[in-house]
């Protein structure tokens, strides 16, 4: 029998405070696309309405617990700025935040359950992961018919069993989806669905729904999977004369397959990146947030910028649509291009500093100096070491490089241009960028020449490469009169 004082001081508790969503991650190691996406949009729908958003651990499926997860789910959201008003870590009034520290809660509406008639103890040898499986069809139950003396003598015989919910056998169930409107299935379609497993934990279909109920969550964000299951959700809700929440289902996030070619869902296991992967790659979280809020959902209009507050201020759940979205990392890349260019000179100087000293180990080097050079020319981060690794050591080169058909350079030409610069630059005494390009375009007038042809040689003297962020003269500066004379010199032999 359900302890009618524990669960009439449990409904007590439940606030009624306006919006509330609940983000309900598993712990299972890493924070994938979608997964982001839904915290997003939770967060979003509480921000704009001045709501609650909670943070909730639903770690009853231990099998794919894994160590340090918890703590990758505390900081993607500190770190992507969707800050939780309760919580395992912060608690709150309908606490305890973590699943497994609930158990004592389930099985107590679960006896309610069956005293109700909506639910039934079942001793039949199915499994959860065979019924999980989708092995069994659905065919009579023989443990429906037991009465409910019987059933409690079984089980308290110590006979194994679990608590099935007893949908109906005829009719249809209709729930509304913020999204996809009105959906209606027939109740034979639906399974007898396990609520608490053999071990006494409950299933996730059933724990969900009594946390969300006593959390007082108005709103339901989760991904389109799940609608499958939820005209289960909605008969427990009227099973117990509970106010069904808003659903908002959002549909799946789709990647085109670079081996296949074919459009599929994104998967870790298909080696899909994760918020984490795509930080270490070298995306800045408020691009990666500001992308991933349009993946699926559009605020109207032309623009697609936006800060965190500015996607709360314009957030509507009509806005999300029923198509799949595609993951395209080309457009992440141009949010992130965009978003490293509009940074103040400084922050970029910051966050680029780690990966440039990757390849500028020489520390007398300035790296804002060298920031500054990047950040018109960065889409990512990490292609910062390779644009720079010329800092610290000349690479091998070919003599070829010197032949440049739009500067009207040649190998010959460029080392009578290097012979004749290594003097002048060696005299120079305030070594700035005005002083290194008068001499170059000095001797461009006197040479009758454009300035190209005596900028080009210089450039590749002191990179070695073709392609650089800056061009001879801001990179002179930077590496400073003597490294600079040294690859003239080293150049001018190479070429002799």
């Amino acid at each position: 029998m359900p302890d009618t004082k524990w669960l009439s001081d449990m409904e007590s508790r439940i606030p009624h405070d306006g919006v509330r969503t609940r983000f309900a991650p598993s712990p299972t190691g890493y924070m994938h696309v979608g997964n982001l996406r839904t915290a997003l949009y939770t967060w979003l729908i509480a921000r704009h309405s001045g709501g609650k958003f909670i943070l909730r651990i639903e770690d009853t499926d231990q099998g794919r617990f894994v160590e340090g997860a918890v703590d990758v789910i505390y900081r993607t959201l500190a770190e992507c700025g969707l800050d939780h008003d309760e919580g395992p870590d912060v608690g709150g009034p309908v606490g305890p935040y973590i699943q497994t520290e609930r158990r004592g809660f389930y099985k107590e509406y679960a006896e309610l359950l069956i005293e109700k008639g909506h639910a039934y103890r079942c001793f039949c040898g199915k499994t959860e992961s065979e019924e999980d499986s989708g092995d069994f069809d659905r065919g009579p139950d023989p443990c429906r018919a037991l009465t409910r003396e019987e059933a409690d003598r079984r089980a308290a015989a110590g006979e194994s069993c679990v608590i099935r919910q007893k949908m109906p056998e005829t009719g249809s169930t209709t729930f509304h989806d913020a999204v996809y409107g009105d959906i209606t299935v027939e109740n034979k379609e639906l399974e007898d669905q396990i609520l608490i497993k053999s071990d006494g934990l409950p299933t996730y279909n059933f724990a969900n729904v009594i946390d969300d109920h006593l959390m007082g969550i108005t709103h339901v964000v989760r991904g389109a999977e799940y609608l499958s299951s939820a005209p289960k959700y909605n008969l427990l809700y009227e099973a117990f004369g509970w106010p069904v929440p808003t659903y908002v289902h959002c549909s799946s996030v789709m990647v085109t397959d670079s081996g296949t070619g074919a459009t599929r869902k994104m998967s870790k296991r298909h080696g899909d990146p994760s918020y984490e992967d795509l930080i270490a790659s070298g995306y800045l979280t408020p691009a990666v947030v500001n992308y991933v809020a349009l993946l699926g959902w559009s605020p109207g209009g032309e623009r697609e910028i936006y800060s965190l507050p500015e996607l709360a201020e314009v957030f509507d759940i009509h806005g999300v649509s029923k198509s799949p979205a595609v993951f395209d990392i080309n457009k992440l890349t141009y949010f992130n291009a965009e978003y490293l260019r509009a940074m103040p000179a400084e922050d970029f100087a910051s966050v680029s500093e780690p990966w440039i000293r990757k390849a500028v180990k020489d520390s007398s080097l300035d790296v804002s100096q060298i920031a500054a050079l990047l950040q018109q020319r960065t889409e990512r981060l990490s292609d910062i070491p390779e644009k720079v690794d010329f800092f610290d050591a000349v690479p091998e080169y070919s003599p070829e490089l010197y032949v440049h058909k739009k500067s009207k350079t040649d190998i010959p030409g460029s080392l009578e241009t290097l012979k004749k610069l290594l003097p002048a630059l060696e005299a120079v005494d305030n070594w700035d960028d005005e002083t290194i390009l008068k001499i170059l375009t000095d001797m461009a007038e006197s040479e009758g020449v454009k300035n190209a042809k005596i900028m080009w040689p210089l450039r590749i003297a002191v990179t070695g490469k073709a392609v650089t962020p800056g061009g001879a003269v801001e990179i002179a500066r930077i590496l400073g009169k003597s490294r600079t004379v040294e690859r003239v010199k080293a150049a001018i032999s190479m070429l002799s």
